[in-house]
């Protein structure tokens, strides 16, 4: 997802410290556990060679009708093999030692893996938030490059990184390309595209790989996994499932996710009764305000609504907000307002890596009887 997240997306992170505490020293430790398979991700697959791998990029980006084929090599093992380069996008010497990523969710899994000193550049450092990265940017270790749509080339040549990780939204970008000439290999990852939370998740995989760090990774989603699992179940106990309602106006229309979409995954696995869940499609829905207040006009929940962080800037943009029920009872939860100390919204850059966290969050808010000493980290109502 780029950087700035998607102004709908609603999902959240949550952990048992009180929320202003970094993040680095308040989520729960990841232990190793089993094997190494891609299960749920549709975007990438890794294929063993012995001596190489080979990594596959599918759908990096919506409607993407080209695959992307990249050689994982040792310098030891490249320097005695030959291949036939037509057939690969690139060739990449592993492990990492020097990378420039360009979204915030790439952040997570170089620091979940120990790697995030490999970290030389990044487009809009002010949206990072973790403090373990902010510390190296603030020491000098991480260069500005600029915006994401046109970086800073001339930054970039001069880290000559190993490996640029790019996010791409229909694979034209003329920096890219020159960043390419200049022999920086530059690969896409596609976490963003993925079409269930534990798929976008799996993604530090892909990184894994990258640094030769694949058990560990592994080990890593695994436990995620089995996370989620847990707190599944434990939503499945509820009594009752509250009715949510999701998003807010943009100019003329209200635009909130559609039934297929990851937030809806999450509402459902919370045990909760999203409004919209029967919907489907590949992007939001866009409704006019009639269509949404009438079906949601007594929904228990307003989880997300838009970029607004109070119950007054919802007022100010728009008096017939206050006509909700969530609005009259204060159970709007939005992430807006938990942040870096640069401003950067934390979940854009956490919540794809841990919806473990994201799922119990949810829990939380619809159901608190079922976690009465959890405390959420990301999502807080608005006062």
């Amino acid at each position: 997802m780029m950087k700035n997240g998607v102004i709908l997306f609603f999902m959240l992170a949550i952990l048992a410290c009180k929320e202003d505490k970094g993040i680095n020293n308040s989520l729960p430790p990841i232990y190793e556990t089993g094997n190494n398979n891609i299960a749920y991700a549709e975007g990438f697959r890794i294929e063993d060679n012995g001596n190489f791998s080979v990594l596959e990029i599918k759908n990096p980006w919506p409607k993407a009708d080209e695959t992307f084929k990249y050689v994982l090599i040792s310098a030891e093992e490249a320097a005695k093999t030959t291949f036939m380069r037509d057939a690969y996008n690139g060739i990449i010497i592993t492990p990492i030692e020097s990378i420039v990523v360009t979204s915030t969710t790439h952040v997570p899994s170089l620091e979940l893996l120990g790697v995030e000193e490999t970290l030389k550049g990044f487009p809009g450092t002010d949206y990072i938030s973790s403090e373990k990265t902010r510390a190296r940017i603030d020491r000098g270790l991480v260069r500005e490059l600029g915006k994401n749509e046109g970086l800073n080339t001339e930054v970039l040549l001069e880290i000559n990184p190993n490996l640029v990780v790019a996010f791409g939204v229909d694979g034209k970008s003329k920096t890219l390309e020159t960043i390419k000439k200049a022999n920086i290999p530059v690969i896409y990852n596609g976490d963003w595209t993925e079409k269930s939370p534990l798929a976008k998740a799996e993604w530090i995989k892909f990184f894994g790989a990258l640094y030769n760090k694949e058990k560990k990774a592994d080990s890593i989603f695994n436990r995620i996994v089995n996370n989620y699992s847990e707190a599944k179940q434990i939503a499945s106990k509820a009594a009752t499932k509250p009715t949510v309602l999701s998003g807010a106006m943009h100019k003329d229309v209200w635009y909130l996710p559609n039934g297929s979409s990851t937030e809806a995954q999450f509402l459902e696995d919370a045990n909760t009764n999203y409004l919209w869940h029967d919907t489907t499609g590949s992007g939001s829905l866009a409704l006019n305000f009639e269509v949404v207040y009438e079906k949601a006009k007594s929904a228990n929940l307003w989880l997300s609504p838009s970029y607004y962080t109070s119950l007054e800037d919802l007022k100010t943009a728009n008096a017939h907000y206050t006509e909700f029920n969530a609005y009259k009872n204060k159970t709007i939860y939005s992430f807006t307002n938990t942040t870096g100390k640069t401003g950067g919204v934390l979940y854009y850059e956490l919540g794809i890596a841990r919806p473990d966290l994201v799922l119990k969050d949810i829990i939380k808010i619809s159901h608190p009887e079922l976690l009465p000493e959890y405390q959420p980290f990301f999502f807080k109502a608005l006062d």
